[in-house]
């Protein structure tokens, strides 16, 4: 079963702004073989939220900020992965 996706547009639009990233490029990560997900704990705070890293499928790797919320996966920010990131997405592989 594929996930089923959801996000605020206006937060979408700004992101797009911000970084440069859709977040429905952002949601193919979730394609990736490879994609991890943590808990955000710095940021769960009324509702437990997450923090995804995987490759796009523009072959971008991505840091992507999401909660769920009634089985779906609500996109809240998405961006570039930094250097450090990158090297633990490629030590985790």
């Amino acid at each position: 079963m594929r996930p089923e996706f959801e996000w605020d547009k206006g937060k979408a639009a700004k992101n797009i702004e911000k970084h440069g990233i859709a977040f429905d490029e952002a949601k193919s990560i979730f394609k990736d073989p490879g994609f991890i997900t943590v808990v955000d704990e710095e940021h769960s705070i009324g509702e437990e939220r997450y923090i995804s890293i995987g490759l796009s499928e523009n072959g971008k790797l991505l840091l992507l900020a999401h909660t769920e919320r009634e089985g779906r996966i609500r996109i809240i920010s998405v961006r570039k992965a930094t250097r450090k990131e990158e090297r633990f997405y490629e030590y985790a592989q």
